[in-house]
Formats: C-alpha cells, sequence, structure tokens
C-alpha cells in the first residue's frame, strides 16, 4: 500500500466519523424534539380534563398513571387510549435516544483527546467528541485565532477613528459555538460560591454583566481552553472555586 493510498483511507475514515457523528447529532437533537412536542401534547390533553402533573420526566409518568387510573365520566375512553398512545410513542423515541447516545459515547471513549477534552466541565462528552473530530488546533496561530473561529469575538464597526464593539461575529463553525454558549449557560445557572463551577471570575463577571453576556464571555474562555489543551495535549487544569 502506497503512502498517497494510506493517506486517502485514513481521511475517508476521518470523514465518515466526522459525518457519522453530525448525522448522529442531528437525528438526536430532532428525537428530543419529537419527544418534547408529545409530552407537550399529552400535559395539553390531560389539562383539558382537569388532570395535571409535575414537570418533568417523573411528573409525566404520574401524569400517565392518573390518566389511566382515571373514572371514565372524567377521562373518555377514547381520550385515555390517545394519551396512552402518544406516551408509547414517546418511549419508543427514549429508546432510540439512548441508543444514539450510547454510539457517541463509544466513539468518544475511543478517542484520546475527546476524553481528554471531556474534563472540561462545561464540555461534556458529546461536545469533547464534535472538539476533537473537527478542529484541528494547528491551523490556528493562537487561543484568539481559535476563538474569533468560532464567533465568539465581538464585532468591530471602525468609524471616525473610532473602534466600537458591537455583538459576536457569529462566524465560524455554528455548531461548535452552540456547544460551547449552551455549556456556558448551564454552568452560570448553577454557579454560586463555593460551587466547583463558580470561579471568582465567574461571579465577578455575574456581577457586572447580563447572564447572556456572561454566557458567551464564559464560551470564549472555554474556546480558548479547548485549543490549548488541543495545541499542547495537556490535561485540564480546574481553578478553585470561589470560597
Amino acid at each position: 500500500m502506497t503512502d498517497i493510498t494510506r493517506l486517502a483511507i485514513d481521511t475517508s475514515k476521518s470523514v465518515f466519523t466526522l459525518h457519522g457523528v453530525d448525522v448522529a447529532g442531528a437525528i438526536c437533537g430532532g428525537v428530543v424534539r419529537q419527544r418534547t412536542q408529545l409530552a407537550n401534547a399529552m400535559r395539553g390533553h390531560a389539562a383539558e380534563m382537569g388532570v395535571v402533573a409535575p414537570l418533568g420526566e417523573k411528573g409525566l409518568r404520574e401524569l400517565q398513571a392518573e390518566v389511566a387510573a382515571a373514572d371514565d365520566a372524567a377521562v373518555p375512553a377514547a381520550a385515555k387510549q390517545a394519551i396512552a398512545l402518544l406516551g408509547r410513542e414517546a418511549e419508543r423515541l427514549e429508546v432510540r435516544r439512548a441508543a444514539i447516545d450510547a454510539m457517541l459515547m463509544q466513539q468518544h471513549k475511543t478517542n484520546p483527546v475527546s476524553r481528554r477534552l471531556a474534563a472540561i466541565p462545561e464540555i461534556g462528552p458529546i461536545g469533547a467528541l464534535n472538539f476533537a473530530l473537527r478542529v484541528d488546533p494547528g491551523q490556528f496561530a493562537s487561543a484568539r485565532h481559535f476563538a474569533a473561529w468560532l464567533g465568539l469575538v465581538p464585532r468591530e464597526c471602525s468609524t471616525a477613528g473610532k473602534q466600537p464593539l458591537g455583538g459576536i461575529s457569529r462566524a465560524g463553525d455554528e455548531r461548535l459555538r452552540q456547544l460551547l454558549v449552551l455549556g456556558a449557560t448551564a454552568v452560570i445557572q448553577h454557579a454560586k460560591p463555593g460551587r466547583p463551577a463558580a470561579s471568582q471570575w465567574l461571579l465577578d463577571l455575574l456581577s457586572r454583566k447580563p447572564r447572556k453576556l456572561a454566557a458567551v464571555a464564559l464560551a470564549n474562555k472555554m474556546a480558548r481552553i479547548v485549543w490549548a489543551m488541543m495545541a499542547s495535549g495537556e490535561a485540564y487544569r480546574p481553578r478553585p472555586a470561589a470560597a
């Protein structure tokens, strides 16, 4: 086998793996949306007949059990059958989502870069796998250039010798930018003094900026950490939480 042939095979495998992750992620997102729509439909139909339950998976199960046990005068048999049908379809979608997650997790476990990036609290295994397969750190001169490529830096609007900064540019890979912003938003929701993810830098930022701006700033910081780890091969070094 020639070097060119070997390179072509390796490249085709990488492209297939990358597209496989893209397709699996898109399907998983569609499955989650469909399941959410079914759950909302079940809650809406049940509420019309006076049956309500708390939010979340546990609440949805309670809702299904309450509908099934309700008197026919309160919930007609046809309505029970319809809600039960929606419930079975939601369960089928949940099984499909779990299978896709298991496939992605298997790829994550076999990828050393993905395993290393998953140590970053805001990234997670699926996000780490996306970065490991989609990013070549050698293409960027610095962490700032990588963050700019992801569209996580302000737009510059030069006029009259001044450079006022606008919103983020939203350039580059939308999927990776979305993963970072969602991860940052999740961290901010639980940011309190003494918690592992609550650094003093983040708490100070939240005291000065709206949460959406803070999420973008945290996502920018996360992008720089990802690039530094991929470029150096080093492991993640967590910072101490704020007291």
